[in-house]
């Protein structure tokens, strides 16, 4: 009895593996859609776009890049969590479905590890700590000592209420022992368009959103919060370099698809995308607005968005940063 229940599962093992290899043999025959839970002419859009046309070319199917925004990115999420694991539905995860929103929200319709097979790393792109050019400091130095002469004095603008934008102000604040006032606005460029206008003291904005108001001074860049200094704007220092370390947060973006995708599809998928990704036009279209573009391992990815998971949660704790 027992060897005649081992070679049924043997067999069943031998069909299942069989079954595997003929999916990725002929994988894959029809259009690929990249779903996204950003409003199209977002980074997460734009960085879709730029790689979903090269791995276009390499697959030999079309990718069509479809957009999902609402209830702060939990609607798109959810909705490619829920899509068959077929290979022909992929996401790109970022900072906010992977990171932040976990961190935020004690039931969210998916599960950010769970109910994803993680594909490859893709880009990220630091924030840029900005001021009016009216508030007299020249260095993250002197912004926290006028923070300190004057408590509650300064404020801050994000992109609304538990934004990565919010969580990097309530870092500054926790690092710094500082205070300062958060003012939310609806989305990054108007939080931008109000430090220009004077109408805030400063924010962290993402550098792919500042690109204007910086050259023509409008703004002023005190410090980035990526481990090395931005390559677009090279004179600009560290969170660290300037005297906070530790400081340490990153727009990013990842490739997954739902839970379940097969082995040799997602297998697949990784070896292209990461040939997809050292292409020198790639580096060089998405690095022209501050992207830094790098691939991983399936298993990269899951041990960032775990640890990027942790760190928000820690934030948001010591803040009280919660979701309204």
């Amino acid at each position: 009895m027992k060897s005649t229940v081992l070679a049924l599962l043997r067999a069943l093992a031998l069909a299942l593996v069989g079954a595997a290899s003929a999916v990725a043999q002929t994988y894959p025959s029809k259009p690929i859609r990249i779903l996204i839970a950003q409003a199209p002419g977002s980074a997460t859009d734009v960085i879709s776009r730029v790689v979903g046309n090269r791995l276009s070319e390499a697959l030999g199917q079309p990718i069509v890049i479809e957009a999902r925004p609402g209830a702060g990115g939990a609607l798109g999420t959810e909705a490619a969590a829920r899509s068959t694991p077929d290979g022909y539905t992929l996401f790109m995860a970022n900072n906010s479905t992977h990171g932040s929103n976990p961190a935020l929200y004690a039931k969210l319709p998916y599960d950010a590890v769970n109910d994803f097979a993680p594909i490859s790393m893709v880009a990220s792109v630091p924030y840029v700590l900005i001021v009016n050019p009216s508030v007299k400091v020249s260095s993250v130095s002197e912004l926290i000592a006028m923070a300190k002469a004057e408590p509650g004095k300064i404020n801050y603008a994000s992109a609304g209420n538990g934004s990565t934008h919010h969580f990097c102000g309530e870092l500054l604040k926790s690092s710094a022992g500082i205070n300062l006032v958060h003012v939310p606005y609806k989305g990054s460029p108007p939080g931008v368009t109000a430090v220009a206008a004077n109408e805030v003291g400063m924010m962290f904005a993402n550098l792919t959103d500042i690109g204007g108001q910086l050259k023509g001074g409008k703004i002023k860049a005190l410090a980035v919060t990526s481990p090395q200094r931005a390559p677009l704007i090279p004179d600009v220092p560290t969170l660290a370099e300037a005297g906070v370390p530790g400081f340490e947060i990153l727009s990013w973006f990842a490739l997954v698809a739902p839970a379940g995708t097969p082995a040799p599809i997602i297998k697949q998928l990784n070896a292209e995308t990461v040939k997809v990704l050292a292409r020198e036009d790639i580096k060089s279209t998405l690095g022209s607005q501050g992207l830094t573009v790098y691939s991983s391992t399936p298993e990269q990815v899951t041990a960032h968005i775990k640890s990027e998971i942790a760190k928000f949660t820690r934030i948001a704790r010591a803040a009280n940063i919660r979701a309204e």
